[in-house]
């Protein structure tokens, strides 16, 4: 119960980030040896960025540097991951999966992207 209502006080973006690595990471520990301390590091640290950004855009007054570097991030790991796919690295019901998560964090940063630029900026 606690847990539940530690999801209901944070921006659904955050919790989106949060429940994209707690699938990505498991499947970037599948990625062959050669792959893994390269192209899975940068994902999950940069996965990683992007939810410490969304985190300081819910704490601070001045959402909008932080939300802006968090949409930049992801767009960064969404490249990562389609190339991970083109390399063979992810089948592709894992990428179209991982895909649709990636596209799901993005509306939430997006809209509230939007909220803060028609709200006070």
């Amino acid at each position: 119960m606690a847990d539940e209502t530690a999801r209901d006080a944070v921006p659904r973006a955050v919790q989106a980030c949060h429940e994209l690595l707690v699938w990505l990471i498991p499947q970037l520990d599948l990625f062959p040896r050669a792959r893994r301390f390269t192209l899975g590091e940068r994902l999950e640290s940069g996965l990683l960025r992007v939810l410490e950004s969304l985190v300081e855009a819910a704490y601070s007054r001045e959402k909008r540097a932080a939300l802006t570097i968090a949409n930049r991030t992801l767009e960064i790991e969404r490249h990562l991951w389609r190339l991970a796919h083109e390399l063979r690295v992810i089948p592709l019901n894992r990428y179209e999966h991982g895909a649709r998560l990636m596209d799901d964090l993005g509306r939430q940063i997006g809209g509230w992207l939007r909220s803060r630029t028609e709200g006070s900026g």
